[in-house]
């Protein structure tokens, strides 16, 4: 998949906002990156593979304090 970047920036993006308690945001990135994997390789049977990759972080929540956000 030549624009795996593009799943790659959504992944850090969802990283971020659950760090940040952004649950909501997090959970539609989520979906936004599902759809994108969808959408950049709709023949790949490893698409569901890309899903599991990014949910390796969905330990990640609370915020860090101290103005340590950015």
């Amino acid at each position: 998949m030549s624009q795996e970047w593009m799943i790659d920036v959504l992944t850090d993006l969802k990283s971020f906002a659950r760090k940040n308690g952004l649950m909501g945001l997090a959970e539609q990135l989520d979906d936004t990156i599902l759809v994108a994997a969808a959408e950049l390789n709709p023949n790949a049977k490893d698409a569901p593979n890309i899903v599991k990759s990014t949910e390796q972080d969905h330990r990640v929540s609370g915020t860090i304090g101290g103005g340590e956000n950015l």
